[in-house]
């Protein structure tokens, strides 16, 4: 079988560090509905077990949502990890980019040589019952002076947002050709909107544009709790078909995703999508494009 470098996981120790959603009380309310089912400890032999199909020669992990004072703490915990098991391969940690003290956080994420990039989750929405905070904080000119720092320090971005807040992020964006930007989650495309596939191709578009903008193929739960392959497939393909083979990288994005369906399934799902495609292009959708967007220098 083809390598899998894993482009976004997460693992948590609940006794470790704080993560206030997932922590009671549950609600069905909200984004993803409940995330009781998902909330205990989640380490590198559980990843393992998820992924023991898929020869995971490496992984990212991405900010898992931990309380802002524990963000650093996160860092350290995750790297001693990587040193005693191997994994994660390299970590996109958090940073509030609208804190005042930006600059010093970013300063000490990056300290940590496996902290490839920064997410700092903006997905923001009309609907209190989509929208992951109170406020569009990418209209916010502190939050884009934040943005705008990542390039001192050699950072990435993660970028996980709603189509309809695309199109006022690409100018921001496209002003700083020194900072890579992957979408998270296929761009989170809102189903339910009136035009909601429109606004998402709209947004999609107008990002793929911009060379320096990479998509992860994940989070097909997001886009709709019943997915299957059959009604995300031609989601996929047009992505795939926007980016180009060499701007894509799938993602389990466990266990978040096993809210919505086991990781194998979501695995043979995209290993399905894209049997057709020729094994160069399929090794860099499940390999090599992650090594290269993260900077992993691993040996493929």
């Amino acid at each position: 079988m083809i390598p899998f470098v894993d482009a976004h996981i997460h693992l948590w120790d609940l006794q470790h560090i704080r993560y206030d959603w997932l922590s009671a009380p549950f609600s069905d309310e909200g984004p993803n509905g409940s995330v009781e089912p998902i909330a205990h400890d989640y380490g590198v032999a559980h990843y393992r077990a998820d992924l023991a199909r898929w020869n995971v020669v490496g992984a990212v992990h991405v900010d898992a949502g931990a309380a802002a004072e524990s963000a650093l703490r996160e860092t350290q915990w995750l790297d001693g990890l990587a040193q005693i098991e191997g994994l994660p391969t390299g970590l996109v940690a958090f940073a509030a980019l609208h804190d005042p003290d930006v600059d010093a956080l970013l300063a000490a994420q990056a300290a940590h040589r496996r902290v490839k990039g920064i997410r700092h989750i903006v997905n923001w929405h009309r609907d209190p019952l989509r929208t992951y905070g109170p406020v569009d904080l990418t209209v916010d000119p502190q939050w884009q002076a934040g943005y705008a720092l990542l390039a001192k320090h050699d950072l990435s971005f993660d970028l996980q947002c709603y189509p309809g807040q695309m199109p006022g992020l690409v100018p921001l964006i496209a002003r700083h050709p020194d900072i890579p930007v992957i979408i998270n989650h296929m761009g989170m495309p809102v189903l339910t909107d009136p035009d909601g596939l429109a606004h998402w191709r709209r947004g999609m578009k107008a990002l793929a544009a911009l060379p320096h903008v990479a998509v992860k193929l994940s989070g097909m739960g997001f886009i709709r709790r019943d997915w299957t392959r059959e009604n995300v497939e031609p989601l996929v393909r047009e992505t795939i078909d926007l980016f180009g083979v060499d701007r894509c990288a799938f993602a389990s994005d466990t266990p978040t995703d096993k809210l919505f369906a086991p990781i194998d399934q979501y695995m043979d799902a995209y290993y399905a999508i894209v049997a057709d495609f020729p094994e160069a292009d399929r090794r860099a959708l499940f390999a090599g494009n992650a090594d290269r967007l993260y900077r992993l220098g691993l040996d493929l």
